[in-house]
């Protein structure tokens, strides 16, 4: 080996791996000797070396560590389900300062690619917080007047509330403005989302097509948290997008199945998304249909504005209602208001004042006469 150093003379060299060497030194002692002296050699010739340590022996020698400037641990995880996870973490760096924790990183065609653990406190951007409307004045009515930039808004409610349609309005009213936007879908097929919208008036793919509207299909099953922070993180900084959209965090934290920091990924990348002026749309399908129901993920304390929807069941109909449970930035009504959804959208109505119990789901009438949508 040395030889061919001398002959080639080179400024990269990588030994793979330690394991030949340690087996050739047979002894502890002897092993931390021949590298320290190869580290002095390698030295003189001012070559930088990579080794390479597939770590098969029965006790791991950690003494190589301190003779080494840096140090890298690779590792890997095989979910239940799912593809294999792989991610990094630097272990010391000697003269200079280096992001601590595990970062996620795939091999694809091409080689490695990396993605950093996303720390929020690093991107910061001058933005003003203006209000985002819906182009829906009585859904703008109920939160204070729009959504503030900088932001975030869950949207909660059980399977088949509109909680995506609610989002899509809001999308399609910022490429009105000339804004751009990028969605995120994990539970529904894209064709079938495409397709859904159009028929309800947005035609998301023809927003697509202009370039207005980022539409990505997320692989729970092959997905890492860092890939995933790493995809919105270019979409922000690369196509400057001002509305996001993950719809739904039900298949983000299917993606983290295994992963006991949701929270904190999703804290990270929100401070992120609203450290960077952009409004950001969460949905959560709650479990159950009426009365008392729970969600996976508890995120409300997270999220700036809070909408709840509920499906309620008055005069022999099934009818939804929605309402603002909280709001960090300006005020917002108290109200309970029904809306429905047909060919033209989301059509929200007047509040119920006559109803008292409709977020239980059996309200009571106390009113005169049915102050409902479509009611005679």
């Amino acid at each position: 080996m040395l030889e061919e150093i001398e002959r080639l003379k080179p400024k990269r060299v990588v030994i793979d791996s330690l394991s030949e060497i340690r087996l050739l030194a047979q002894s502890s002692l002897r092993y931390r000797r021949q590298v320290l002296a190869l580290k002095h050699y390698f030295a003189q010739h001012q070559s930088t070396v990579l080794m390479l340590d597939d770590l098969t022996t029965e006790s791991t020698d950690r003494a190589v560590h301190s003779i080494a400037h840096s140090v890298i641990h690779l590792d890997q995880l095989a979910p239940i389900y799912g593809g294999e996870r792989r991610r990094l973490r630097v272990v010391k760096c000697r003269g200079q300062s280096f992001r601590s924790g595990y970062h996620d990183f795939i091999i694809s065609s091409g080689g490695v690619q990396l993605f950093p653990r996303l720390v929020a406190a690093d991107h910061r951007s001058n933005f003003t917080g203006e209000l985002l409307k819906s182009a829906l004045p009585k859904l703008d009515d109920l939160l204070g007047g729009g959504i503030t930039a900088g932001s975030s808004t869950l949207v909660l409610g059980p399977a088949g509330t509109g909680k995506s349609l609610m989002v899509l309005q809001y999308v399609a009213a910022a490429v009105a403005r000339g804004e751009r936007a990028a969605i995120f879908v994990f539970d529904e097929e894209l064709g079938l989302l495409l397709a859904r919208a159009k028929a309800l008036g947005i035609d998301l793919a023809a927003m697509r097509d202009a370039g207005k509207v980022i539409v990505e299909q997320q692989d729970a099953a092959e997905l890492t948290p860092g890939e995933f922070s790493n995809r919105v993180r270019e979409r922000i900084d690369n196509e400057r997008v001002r509305i996001v959209a993950i719809d739904s965090l039900n298949g983000y934290q299917a993606a983290m199945a295994e992963e006991q920091f949701l929270t904190l990924h999703l804290h990270e990348l929100l401070q992120y998304l609203n450290r960077r002026g952009a409004a950001t749309f969460l949905t959560i399908a709650q479990h159950g249909m009426m009365a008392d129901m729970k969600q996976p993920i508890d995120i409300t304390y997270l999220s700036d504005t809070v909408i709840m929807l509920r499906y309620f069941e008055a005069f022999g109909r099934v009818r939804r209602a929605m309402s603002v449970m909280k709001k960090r930035f300006g005020g917002h009504e108290d109200t309970i208001r029904e809306f429905k959804i047909d060919s033209n959208g989301l059509i929200v109505g007047d509040p119920l004042h006559e109803f008292q119990g409709v977020l239980r789901g059996v309200p009571t009438y106390v009113g005169q006469s049915p102050p409902l949508m479509g009611s005679t």
